[in-house]
């Protein structure tokens, strides 16, 4: 069994009194620490969002993916996770909702579920449209082709304030770059209880729960539902090879030895076995589907 995943503990003395109440996440600093602050969220009952974070950020790390760097934590013996800020440095995250505002046409921001203008088009759009220089514009093309990828694990929930630009003032000009990806506690089967995942893995039907899944990210804005983020990387590197080319050849290499050792560090009483299997079962599936596109 390898090393489990380190848990940390969030000292009260390190949150502030918005903190202390019911709230579902907060953010907290320890005492006389000047770095980044964290962001503790609790995962909804009867969910494994806490490890699917983890899982997902560490599934990003070995793809080399930029994301938010995240721990399980503990709070006032409540298990949760936590992620760092990576705002730093006087840097603004423009959530992806507003980008959208900028560059199409009657895009409503406030419409955060069922919104079909969060299409890939538009997406894909906006980054020609806010980065004046070519290279820039495909250099953030190429990072966000990256998170649609990384959402193949099984994450639902890219919707539009789940993707921005940190952007930050040089002179007279804001410069800005592709934040690094952040949110996936709604990946790998979090929401499934272990009944209806032994279930799916006893039938063989884990391929139907990842092929059928509906994702955050629309196809065409006349489209009634997101497709899943298996189908939709399908489409858009058949569109746009050249984006996707590296990631999914890294994909490609993914062993299987290092999908079971990432979701084995989870610690035992914080994931069942039935979930791991599932898990490893689906990053497996997807992972394989992936390197069918690069043949």
């Amino acid at each position: 069994m390898p090393e489990s995943y380190p848990v940390v503990e969030v000292d009260p003395e390190w949150v502030g009194p918005e903190g202390m109440g019911t709230k579902q996440k907060f953010w907290y600093r320890k005492a006389d620490d000047q770095g980044p602050a964290w962001l503790f969220k609790y995962p909804q009952p009867n969910t494994g969002q806490h490890w699917a974070e983890k899982i997902a950020a560490e599934i990003a790390h070995a793809l080399d993916i930029g994301h938010a760097r995240v721990e399980l934590a503990e709070f006032d013996r409540r298990r949760g996770s936590v992620s760092e800020s990576f705002a730093l440095a006087g840097a603004e995250l423009v959530h992806g909702n507003q980008i959208l505002a900028w560059t199409v046409a009657g895009y409503d921001r406030t419409v955060r579920f069922g919104q079909s203008d969060h299409s890939f088009k538009n997406i894909w759009t906006s980054f020609e449209r806010i980065f004046q220089e070519r290279t820039a514009a495909e250099d953030n093309r190429t990072a966000f082709a990256e998170y649609m990828v990384l959402d193949v694990i099984g994450n639902t929930d890219r919707h539009h304030e789940n993707w921005g630009l940190l952007r930050s003032r040089d002179g007279d000009e804001w410069r800005g770059v592709l934040a690094p990806s952040f949110d996936h506690a709604s990946s790998l089967g979090r929401e499934l209880l272990d009944e209806r995942r032994a279930l799916l893995l006893n039938e063989e039907r884990v391929d139907r729960y990842s092929e059928r899944g509906r994702g955050g990210i629309y196809w065409s804005g006349d489209a009634r539902y997101g497709p899943s983020p298996l189908t939709l990387v399908r489409a858009a590197a058949e569109r746009h090879g050249s984006c996707f080319r590296g990631i999914l050849d890294r994909v490609a290499e993914l062993p299987d030895s290092l999908v079971t050792e990432l979701v084995r560090r989870v610690p035992t009483d914080w994931m069942s076995e039935t979930a791991r299997a599932f898990v490893i079962n689906l990053i497996r599936y997807n992972r394989n589907q992936l390197r069918e596109l690069v043949r």
